[in-house]
């Protein structure tokens, strides 16, 4: 076989150019083909890929109900939207609709319909997650699958499903999950629109763009450049006609994307929530500023400022997808990956422009290339989690060049490829495993050596005989999987609460905010057990041993990652830690049962609290007023009634101001207004409208204290 009919060995998609003659013209109905599959496919492929479903949804649904509420901040919207149908269209964090979360709705909205229909429950907030893991898994072999093989696929679907970071965001309810599933489909989209030149499915990924979009604004855009480099190079159309193509597509992302962000644009703002995030009541402001460039360049309006070099959000550069923060996350896999891809592309060089094996590898590749890059080199807000989006592309990297590799093996550089992909995996595993040594510690070892020892074998592997060759195939599968599957098990054994969350063991990521140490239990650096610990040990226990059910309220699950390792603010907690805000302390901690809450992490509400919550609650708009989203949302949760969030997410938004907080208090629309939260009233607004309002109402109204908590009550003025 020449090198350029290479390609030619992959399996051609049914229809398409190189098809199977049988395969061509076969038209099956719907259940034929999910009972049977393709005529082409072996007889075990559907009911390993329908099994392997199962696995996913049974694993991911596991332990489900430990993460509680997971992130108040966003189960709060879940609810508003559940009892509104205005706050759900506008993603608000109150039912009563006075300020909205900083992303757009979209990944909010399965989540409301579910909590709708089901009632407000962990289960109901995070299972739609689950069943977009499952989603993701399944359009992932349907990629790999139609131009490669069933094991290719199913190898696919192992990968993603064993990375970490996939097995803490599917089942967490941030919009991560939702924007890795259509980024997953606008890559099978353009895959599909590959084939033949069909504008339908070029048109189709555009549509999966503009949903992404209202994910998580333009971290959507981040995979289009080169896959629309990779469509004007080898689709098999006219110049002229893949030109007016993407144009059409590029139509299709700005009606999908585009109409709920027209609609809250034209919407008068006195009639709206106010826009979470932004500093002028703009969904475009917050788009390309704080969600947008500001993430680039770390300047952020109202944010708790960028990172840059040795920064507040950890090094930049080459290595950060590596580095002791992110490394344990995604990259278990991430240099067998780029292995694949060289070798993938080396295979199918000589092929014609049109191939479609390599357009997969590039499309699949680039993808990972770009958003690998941008991430490793954004100065701005930047959490570990965030690397979920590479864990689509690396899987199917994996799954494409290990078995492309493997029917090639006859070929000396082939298997030698296999063999460093394997070698490289099990070392980069031991150095994983070895940065959490008390972790299951002969795990590394065993990796190592087993690897290794595949390695020598797939090197030889055309010399050997069936049953021994697969036999190093699957020493080598194990010792590539070992480590992901491990941290991937202590992920889906743990619950995970609060703004900043990752996967793994404790200490498996070094810090999660600004300044290092991702905090400790209630209240600071200090674990449950009495003992100072690591702040990655500190937070791990604090977030996943000291949460509350979820009928409780959202406990202070989560360590706020600030300088000092504890939450923003002054941490009352077991340990009596302070953390500290950028610049400064305040009261602002997360007391182990006094309800003050941070810039990341929820309150912990007594019954006390709750119970005085819903005192008339039905005589106001909001029950109660509280400095940040994530205070705020706790109390919401708590007692199911709406509460003002002030300044937003960061306490820091001009919202509302004092005049219009005074007009409020005056008509008799909130009861209650919640002291602390964000650094004792200021947020990060410093002397903006949330600390005006914090010293307006301490110096006008009565001060009510329930259990550790201080409320004060609007209805009763100071004589």
């Amino acid at each position: 076989m020449t090198a350029a009919t290479h390609s030619d060995h992959f399996q051609a998609p049914p229809g398409t150019p190189g098809a199977p003659a049988h395969a061509e013209g076969r038209r099956e109905t719907l259940s034929r083909r999910i009972r049977r599959g393709r005529p082409e496919d072996p007889r075990w492929a559907r009911p390993a890929f329908l099994g392997m479903l199962l696995v996913i949804a049974l694993a991911y649904l596991w332990n489900l109900s430990a993460s509680g509420y997971a992130n108040s901040f966003y189960s709060a919207a879940v609810q508003a939207g559940s009892q509104s149908w205005k706050a759900f269209f506008f993603g608000s964090l109150d039912s009563a609709n006075a300020i909205t979360v900083d992303k757009p709705p979209a990944t909010l909205w399965p989540m409301a319909l579910s909590v709708r229909i089901f009632g407000l429950s962990s289960w109901a907030i995070l299972a739609p997650q689950v069943l977009t893991a499952v989603a993701t898994a399944g359009v992932l072999y349907a990629a790999v699958r139609r131009r490669f093989s069933a094991a290719a696929g199913l190898i696919t679907m192992t990968v993603f499903a064993l990375t970490p970071v996939a097995a803490l965001m599917f089942r967490f309810n941030n919009p991560d999950a939702l924007l890795a599933l259509l980024m997953t489909v606008t890559v099978y989209c353009v895959l599909r629109a590959l084939e033949g030149g069909r504008t339908k499915w070029l048109v189709w990924a555009g549509v999966a763009v503009g949903l992404a979009f209202l994910s998580k604004t333009l971290q959507a855009f981040l995979i289009l450049p080169p896959l629309a480099l990779l469509y004007v190079v080898s689709a098999p159309v006219s110049v002229r006609k893949r030109f007016g193509q993407l144009g059409l597509a590029a139509l299709a992302t700005a009606v999908s994307g585009g109409w709920w962000v027209a609609v809250v644009e034209l919407w008068p703002a006195s009639s709206r929530p106010y826009i979470g995030g932004s500093q002028n009541n703009s969904f475009l402001e917050l788009t390309f500023g704080y969600n947008g460039l500001g993430r680039i360049n770390g300047e952020e309006t109202g944010s708790v400022g960028g990172g840059g070099q040795g920064g507040g959000w950890g090094e930049t550069g080459i290595g950060r997808m590596f580095n002791s923060e992110i490394g344990s996350q995604i990259s278990w896999l991430l240099p067998a990956a780029l292995i694949l891809l060289v070798a993938g592309v080396r295979l199918t060089w000589r092929a014609k422009r049109t191939d479609t094996a390599r357009a997969a590898f590039l499309a699949w590749g680039g993808s990972l290339l770009m958003t690998a890059l941008v991430f490793s080199f954004m100065a701005g807000i930047f959490h570990q989690y965030y690397t979920v989006a590479l864990a689509p592309y690396l899987a199917a990297l994996a799954g494409m060049g290990a078995t492309v590799l493997w029917e090639e093996r006859g070929r000396w550089w082939a298997g030698f490829a296999l063999g460093v992909t394997v070698a490289a995996t099990a070392v980069w595993s031991y150095v994983l495993l070895g940065r959490t040594p008390d972790y299951i510690p002969w795990l590394r070892w065993a990796v190592l050596i087993g690897g290794l020892v595949a390695a020598v074998g797939l090197l030889l592997a055309a010399r050997l005989g069936r049953v021994l060759a697969l036999g190093v195939v699957g020493l080598g599968l194990a010792a590539s999987l070992a480590g992901p599957t491990a941290y991937t098990i202590s992920t889906l054994n743990t619950g995970h609460q609060g703004s900043i969350v990752t996967a793994g063991p404790s200490g498996a990521a070094g810090t999660g905010g600004p300044g290092g140490g991702r905090g400790g239990g209630p209240g600071g650096g200090e674990g449950p057990g009495g003992g100072m610990q690591t702040p990655g040990q500190g937070a791990r226990q604090g977030a996943q041993q000291g949460g509350q059910a979820p009928g409780d309220g959202q406990g202070n699950q989560q360590g706020g990652g600030f300088p000092g390792g504890g939450t923003p603010g002054q941490g009352q907690g077991p340990g009596n830690q302070q953390g500290g805000m950028p610049g400064g302390t305040g009261e602002g901690g997360a007391g182990g049962g006094g309800g003050m809450g941070g810039l990341l992490d929820g309150a912990s509400v007594d019954s006390e609290a709750k119970t005085l919550l819903k005192q008339d609650a039905d005589a106001y708009t909001w029950a109660a007023a509280a400095i940040g989203s994530q205070n705020a949302a706790s109390y919401q949760l708590a007692a199911g009634d709406p509460v003002m969030a002030i300044g937003g997410f960061n306490g820091s938004d001009p919202s509302p101001t004092l005049s219009r907080f005074k007009k409020y208090v005056g008509d008799g629309e909130i009861h209650y207004f919640i002291s602390g939260g964000m650094g004792g009233g200021g947020g990060m607004g410093g002397e903006g409208t949330s600390s005006q309002i914090s010293a307006w109402v301490e110096e006008n109204f009565e001060e009510v204290t329930v259990g550790s908590a201080t409320f004060y009550d609007l209805t009763r003025p100071k004589s």
